[in-house]
């Protein structure tokens, strides 16, 4: 079955409504994922209610992180944090060589995961995060120095995120082979890698590239804040 990329222009609604449903709290129209696992929201771009429903959702002084465009906020609501990502693709095999060896993490590394993405990404990853998806990590010396898993997941689709080395640990292309692993186990579940990152890491989006990722579009990616 063709995979339908036009989902990627509201990815967290289509994966709080497929499969991601089981995480999804909210109303019919507007959803948001536990707070404990990711602050993402989605509605439904083509009911014009929807948005209408926010209230019903994020409660006083919560947050929660909205993708591309939305109606204007109301009065009650501000924008705390603003970045403009690129939305990258891939839909064919990665060419890297996998020399290092690769461990399936689990519940028992979730602080080891929270603090390793900490230390390079504040902010973006909670404690919970890793129940989104699979995530594979490289260890040195029994500790977690590189990792990557899967975070918006939806029919056909699956998002490559939280792609981090502890900066002691960079240029050895660690990255790159977690990439690669994760990458293959898409192929054979039969679905497409996508991934987020700042379009002004043009160290990063030269890396991907590399590896074979493709540009798919620009996307605004705003945390809203509900005030009263």
């Amino acid at each position: 079955m063709p995979v339908d990329y036009n989902k990627l222009d509201n990815p967290a609604w289509h994966a709080l409504t497929e499969r991601h449903s089981h995480f999804a709290t909210g109303t019919r129209d507007f959803k948001r994922y536990d707070p404990e696992i990711v602050l993402f929201a989605g509605f439904d771009i083509q009911n014009e209610n929807a948005f209408k429903q926010l209230n019903a959702v994020v409660g006083i002084n919560e947050s929660v992180f909205l993708f591309d465009k939305f109606p204007a906020l109301p009065h009650n609501y501000s924008i705390d944090a603003f970045v403009e990502c690129l939305q990258m693709i891939c839909p064919s095999p990665l060419l890297i060589n996998i020399t290092e060896k690769i461990v399936l993490l689990n519940e028992t590394h979730t602080g080891e995961m929270f603090a390793l993405v900490s230390t390079v990404f504040p902010g973006y990853y909670l404690p919970h995060t890793n129940r989104m998806g699979s995530y594979y990590g490289i260890f040195k010396e029994n500790k977690l120095i590189a990792m990557a898993g899967e975070r918006l997941c939806m029919d056909g689709l699956t998002e490559v995120s939280a792609v981090v080395t502890h900066p002691n640990f960079t240029g050895r292309k660690y990255a790159q082979q977690l990439m690669t692993h994760l990458h293959q186990k898409h192929l054979e579940e039969g679905v497409v890698s996508f991934l987020h990152t700042g379009s002004a890491n043009e160290t990063a989006i030269k890396i991907y590239e590399l590896l074979g990722y493709e540009r798919r579009r620009l996307i605004d990616v705003r945390k809203i804040r509900r005030t009263t």
